[in-house]
């Protein structure tokens, strides 16, 4: 496998030690998969922070957030008949699932979009709020159209798992826009511009029961109501995707189509970036795909965290024919790395006259 990636030397960008939790009774368990936008000249992530309470012999906590984002912790003796906790990231109890951390989303800036710190002029952290978003909201991903920074992300309840959204202007003022897909979906990355007076967006919707997770195209007349879904992309049995693929950050548009970097795993739970190719006036028709990854989980923070053998991307930054790349590896730290979107579309047989915007 060749990998295409040139990973920031500098990786990881992000430690969990490098923030202060939200609250002095939590800990910070995690850094992940970073949504990327730029503001007023510089280079801006948007971190999911998973948090959880310090665990003490005999007992497990678990947090959850009431409804008007105020956080509350569970607490369930080991020997209970009615746990089950088998999964670092999930328990059962009494036929119910809980996270075992509780996620936030936090605004970090960089003038080099290498050393990212917390903006002092800005609020810096964002919660989950009501009922559909009580145990917390996690990888955004940020889309500009026109003025308007569009924030999809997954929202997490006991309901299940669907799709939020934010709209800012500014990043200081917000307007909550509440589920705009219901569970069981995730992975929303919104086109940057409309396709013939429409918005368009990637999603993953999936089932235990039937069908598989797959990426799906949707439609939408004002980028709040979403319909003529179509499926797009499917896991394929014995390659690296084999178990799940889901979008990454929003479609790049190239002269030979709208390019999308995205994510598969495995039935090991083995996360690799891959990349397809879309018509640029009917998105739904795919022209090309990746056979192998472009990036592979293989320096040490990528294979050993919270969850190993993990790179998942929902964001980055276009600079010609250079694409950075920010990442979460192992579901713990932060990372950065350089494409060639030339080098990325020649792997799917296009050749070296292409433009971006």
């Amino acid at each position: 496998m060749k990998d295409l990636a040139k990973r920031f030397p500098e990786n990881p960008l992000l430690l969990p030690k490098d923030l202060a939790p939200s609250s002095d009774e939590l800990q910070i368990i995690s850094l992940l998969n970073p949504g990327v936008f730029r503001f007023q000249g510089k280079t801006w992530l948007v971190v999911r922070v998973a948090e959880s309470i310090a665990q003490k012999e005999g007992v497990i906590f678990f947090p959850v957030l009431n409804p008007i984002g105020q956080m509350e912790i569970i607490e369930v003796p080991l020997n209970d008949p009615d746990l089950v906790a088998t999964d670092a990231r999930i328990v059962n109890y009494k036929g119910l699932d809980y996270l075992t951390t509780v996620s936030h989303l936090r605004l970090l800036v960089s003038e080099d979009g290498i050393h990212f710190s917390e903006p002092r002029s800005f609020e810096p952290a964002l919660f989950g709020f009501g009922e559909l978003e009580r145990y917390g909201i996690e990888d955004c991903r940020v889309s500009q159209i026109g003025e308007d920074y569009f924030l999809s992300y997954t929202a997490v309840s006991d309901s299940g798992v669907g799709v939020g959204l934010r709209i800012t202007q500014d990043w200081r003022h917000f307007e909550l826009k509440g589920m705009i897909l219901p569970p069981h979906n995730k992975d929303v990355a919104i086109f940057e511009e409309k396709i013939n007076g429409k918005y368009y967006a990637l999603h993953r919707p999936s089932s235990k029961e039937i069908g598989g997770n797959y990426i799906w195209l949707s439609q939408s007349p004002d980028g709040l109501h979403w319909g003529n879904h179509k499926c797009l992309v499917k896991s394929r049995p014995g390659l690296w995707d084999s178990a799940r693929v889901g979008a990454g950050a929003a479609p790049i548009r190239t002269s030979y189509g709208w390019l999308e970097i995205y994510h598969g795993a495995n039935e090991a739970h083995q996360y690799c970036l891959g990349a397809f190719l879309m018509e640029l006036e009917d998105p739904s028709v795919v022209i090309a795909r990746t056979t192998e990854p472009i990036m592979v989980p293989k320096e040490n923070y990528e294979l050993s965290g919270f969850f190993g053998y993990v790179v998942f991307t929902n964001g980055h930054v276009v600079e010609g024919d250079r694409l950075t790349i920010y990442y979460g590896a192992a579901d713990e730290f932060v990372c950065g790395a350089y494409f060639s979107i030339l080098e990325i579309l020649g792997t799917m047989g296009f050749g070296p006259q292409v433009k971006t915007t």
